[in-house]
């Protein structure tokens, strides 16, 4: 029997890179092998891209899932920070090996016109209707991890040591993995010596991305109240306007970037929501808005939330504000910088499995909070992303410059092809997850 790619031992932190002949060999032939039927999890997709569930009610999402590994005979875990589930199957000695996957959809209205697409309404946490899409590939994320388990779970004789599967809630709003740690996740299964996770993105079907260092960002979310004295639009005098008091603080805030962070420091500072009155005749009593952060490293990300709360206190201060403003943080998580180590361990059996498929891209000022899974037990750990663009309409876009008029993700017209989407997702964790995994011996 070939060698079958490397193994770790607990807290190990180097990761010698796996002979790639070898990798290649009993990679390929373990996957072919296991590999269970891609159009069983096809279908698995569609519904779950036709059934879409916001942040905190991933109710039925949770239920397939923890149904589906019972099956497969893992132990599974239920309700962990809400909807989350951890399923944990172990294979004698060695090292444990953490998947995860995000489950939740956003409040946007689907207009890709797939035959799947969702035209679900629910109400959110406020009480108000939305539109529910998955509009950022965890229906991918789900499907991809729950055909890896099964992969895994039928080429046991191959690997050992402990495999644990997370499927987590409330990714979107930034708080579904501290929920999960909150709730005692790491006293139902056990800590992982390494955590893996990837994510569907802008970029052509087929091909993998894994990339050392910074991946995405770090995000701060801040909730303002501007406090102004209403009245009469005809006797602004009377009045303090929150509006103009609002617009004097958004504008102001588009000088952080460009005058208080290192030229060549990545930073966004976004008003995403500006919300007074409601008539053109009143001024109104308070305005609100809705701010976001994107920043890597860690001083910056100091200096420029402070710099937004001195700007919005001086700018009411200059208004004449009745009181002073409300600022209210309302999310925040850290910034993703992938392992080193590991990144070398990965790029062994990717590039062997993969070959040309495997591209380099750029780190993303998106955000996650995958990485609070592994930071809080000391855990190193690697998020890699994969592409959904169909590759004729990659090509066709690359070649006219227009990549960047591509559908995104968080796009109402993100619609990633299914297949070689589907099969990518589900190699490339079942890769990952042997990278890591210690070879079994016979």
């Amino acid at each position: 029997m070939c060698p079958l790619l490397l193994c770790i031992t607990p807290n190990q932190t180097s990761f010698p890179p796996p002979a790639k002949h070898h990798a290649d060999q009993s990679l390929k032939s373990i996957l072919d092998k296991f590999r269970p039927d891609v159009k069983i999890f096809e279908d698995i997709y569609r519904k779950l891209h036709n059934s879409p569930e916001l942040s905190g009610q991933e109710k039925e999402t949770s239920e397939l899932v923890a149904n589906f590994l019972k099956k497969l005979g893992f132990e599974v875990h239920t309700h962990i920070g809400g909807y989350g589930v951890a399923s944990v199957l172990r294979n004698g000695s060695g090292p444990t090996v953490l998947l995860r996957a995000d489950m939740d959809a956003l409040p946007i209205h689907e207009k890709t016109g797939v035959p799947y697409a969702s035209h679900k309404t629910v109400k959110d946490k406020d009480g108000v209707t939305q539109p529910v899409m998955h509009a950022c590939g965890h229906d991918f994320h789900v499907v991809g991890l729950l055909a890896s388990a099964e992969l895994l779970h039928a080429a046991r004789q191959y690997w050992s040591g402990t495999l644990i599967c997370i499927f987590q809630p409330a990714e979107e709003q930034l708080s579904g993995a501290q929920a999960m740690l909150d709730d005692g996740l790491y006293e139902k299964i056990p800590k992982p010596d390494v955590v893996l996770a990837q994510h569907v993105m802008r970029q052509r079907a087929g091909t993998v991305t894994v990339r050392p260092g910074r991946l995405l960002t770090a995000a701060d979310a801040f909730d303002v109240r501007v406090y102004g004295r209403g009245g009469h639009g005809s006797a602004p005098h009377t009045c303090i306007d929150p509006i103009v008091i609002g617009a004097a603080i958004v504008t102001r805030l588009q000088t952080v970037v460009s005058r208080e962070v290192i030229p060549g420091e990545l930073a966004v500072v976004s008003c995403g929501s500006i919300q007074a009155g409601s008539t053109p005749n009143i001024i109104p009593s308070h305005l609100d808005l809705k701010i976001g952060v994107r920043t890597y490293d860690p001083k910056v990300r100091e200096r420029v939330n402070a710099a937004i709360r001195r700007i919005i206190e001086a700018e009411c201060e200059a208004g004449g504000a009745v009181q002073k403003p409300l600022i209210k943080c309302t999310h925040s998580a850290p910034a993703t910088i992938n392992d080193g180590e590991m990144v070398k361990a990965l790029r062994g059996t990717f590039e062997s499995y993969f070959e040309d498929n495997l591209v380099d891209d750029e780190p993303a000022a998106a955000s996650e909070d995958f990485s609070l899974l592994a930071t809080s037990v000391g855990a190193p750990y690697v998020m890699w992303t994969f592409g959904g663009v169909d590759p004729q309409t990659w090509d066709n876009a690359v070649a006219k410059g227009t990549v960047h008029e591509l559908p995104s993700n968080h796009s109402p017209f993100f619609a990633p092809v299914i297949q070689p989407t589907v099969q990518v997702a589900v190699d490339a964790m079942s890769v990952g997850a042997l990278t890591f995994l210690k070879k079994q011996t016979s």
